[in-house]
């Protein structure tokens, strides 16, 4: 009995590997850019005629009151291929909670019947700290080669700064239980003159800025001494780091900031915000450079801030004498609830063989891979013939190559891929295509020939194209290229946002037959059963 029992084991086993065996072979399913390969399939591929056009954005959601972007943009960036830009930044001010403009113990040593303390402003500037990256050091100084600009750093564009009357509110004043939302075209008021103390201050990055000296004076207009001011990228580092510093008017934040320390205006943040409601850095021209600023990084001495320095005296009032200088520094982050503007000059592309992808509120890319939907079942009639064939989907891939005699001086290192359903940049219906979280080889990368020249961008889709043909998904809607920002990375599985402040752009080839191998085509790779 015990060796039948054995032997029905084996048995059971052997027919249970052999069933495997034929259900494997005959019955399969997506595996992703894996090739079936076996007698009974034959593998080939299939080139789909897609539509591919230009389209102007007339804004992206530019705050970072959900998300910070982190990165803002100033300055002016003008191609004759692409739409002229002039970014601008506005953005609340963070005061300290103990701030005070004569310290508790001065006052409690040197403020007596027979003395008085005199507040002197040295001077008031804003602090712009550059991105760079260090080429060397010497007796003589860093020297250092400036990160994130695009454009002619040689030309200057016209800077100024405003204060705003428009109240930077985190939440939506229509319904406070909502969250507020401000793009890249929203206006913002502004009060009186510039801030600055040259009004159209021409702009130029320089490298060689990193030390800046500031002279101290008490109220009787002598001399005191001479501060050297530097920012390093860490507390350890006695490298200096570049920045800009634009003077501000002495007398303007004297009157706005120093004489109203100790006055309600300044009592809390949120009394801040109401008073002084916030900055704008506006930038202009029609020549210069654009730059990138970072605005939360982890050092706190290089974000972006307005710096006041003064200087208290202890004079005798009896015989006007100094008896002593202490000399501050008060710093105020730009920071708070901020906004990009972005001022794009609209440029009315030709149709021809070519489509602009341009960062920032420049221009997108419309992609219909499957066309009409000609008996309005919902379903793009494209679709319906693919799907009549039973192919397996084994890998799909969209190659979009850069026309190499347009102006590829601001070429973005990566494009990305979105799904909309109304064809709007700011729509709700914004939503990512599912190759961006469900695979490790969406793509978007720039590729570069043998020749090292910028060639193509590449991407993915066979998990989106698989979900289509298969009857998993019937809905095709328009796709968009744009530049990409880390942003665009999916947080989850579905929601898109469309941010973007980079200021990169290129020029792609479409797809008319003028382009010939470098026409824009999906192309499928499939296996079908023999006949």
């Amino acid at each position: 009995m015990r060796k039948i029992i054995i032997k029905s084991a084996y048995v059971g086993v052997l027919l249970f590997v052999f069933s495997a065996i034929i259900s494997c072979e005959e019955d399969f399913t997506n595996i992703g850019s894996d090739v079936i390969s076996n007698t009974k399939f034959d593998t080939n591929t299939f080139d789909s005629e897609i539509t591919a056009e230009n389209n102007t954005v007339e804004k992206v959601k530019s705050d970072n009151i959900t998300r910070e972007p982190g990165q803002y943009l100033l300055g002016v960036f003008a191609s004759s291929d692409y739409e002229k830009l002039e970014a601008s930044i506005v953005s609340q001010i963070t005061i300290a909670a103990d701030l005070a403009l004569v310290d508790s113990d001065t006052i409690a040593k040197y403020e007596t019947s027979t003395t008085s303390i005199i507040t002197t402003i040295d001077t008031v500037f804003i602090k712009l700290p550059y991105q760079a990256t260090l080429e060397s050091t010497s007796s003589t100084g860093p020297t250092y080669t400036l990160d994130s600009i695009v454009g002619n750093k040689d030309k200057a564009f016209t800077f100024n700064a405003y204060q705003t009357s428009t109240y930077l509110s985190r939440l939506n004043p229509l319904d406070p239980s909502k969250l507020n939302s401000y793009y890249s075209n929203d206006v913002f008021n502004k009060t009186g003159s510039a801030l600055n103390v040259v009004n159209d201050f021409k702009f130029i990055p320089n490298a060689a800025d990193t030390v800046m000296y500031v002279k101290r004076w008490a109220n009787n207009k002598k001399l005191v001494t001479i501060d050297t001011v530097k920012y390093s990228s860490s507390t350890t580092s006695v490298i200096p780091m570049p920045f800009a510093a634009i003077p501000l008017n002495e007398e303007k934040f004297k009157q706005l900031f120093l004489d109203k320390y100790d006055d309600a205006e300044f009592d809390s943040q949120e009394d801040f915000n109401n008073y002084f409601r916030g900055i704008i850095l506006e930038a202009s021209g029609n020549e210069g450079s654009l730059i990138s600023f970072n605005f939360s990084n982890t050092i706190t001495a290089l974000r972006p801030s307005i710096e006041v320095y003064y200087t208290n005296t202890v004079v005798n009032t009896q015989s006007n004498d100094t008896i002593k200088t202490f000399r501050k520094n008060d710093s105020f982050l730009l920071s708070g609830v901020r906004n990009a503007i972005y001022k794009m000059t609209e440029k009315t592309y030709p149709i021809n063989n070519e489509i602009k992808v341009q960062g920032t509120a420049g221009s997108e890319v419309s992609i219909d891979l499957f066309g009409a939907d000609a008996d309005n079942n919902g379903i793009a009639d494209k679709i319906e013939a693919l799907r009549a064939k039973n192919w397996l989907i084994n890998d799909a891939s969209l190659t979009f190559y850069i026309n190499q005699s347009a102006d590829t001086t601001a070429l973005p290192y990566r494009l990305y891929m979105y799904k909309t359903i109304d064809d709007a940049s700011t729509s709700n219906d914004l939503t990512q295509i599912k190759d961006s979280y469900s695979e490790t080889t969406f793509g978007g990368y720039l590729e570069r020939d043998d020749n090292g020249k910028a060639e193509k961008y590449t991407f993915r889709i066979t998990d989106y194209i698989s979900d289509l043909l298969s009857g998993e998904e019937d809905a095709s809607p328009i796709l968009k290229l744009k530049v990409h920002n880390i942003t665009d990375n999916p947080i989850s599985s579905t929601i898109f946002t469309n941010y973007n402040w980079s200021p990169k752009a290129i020029t792609l080839f479409n797809q008319d037959a003028s382009n010939g191998n470098k026409r824009a085509v999906l192309k499928i790779s499939y296996s079908e059963r023999k006949n």
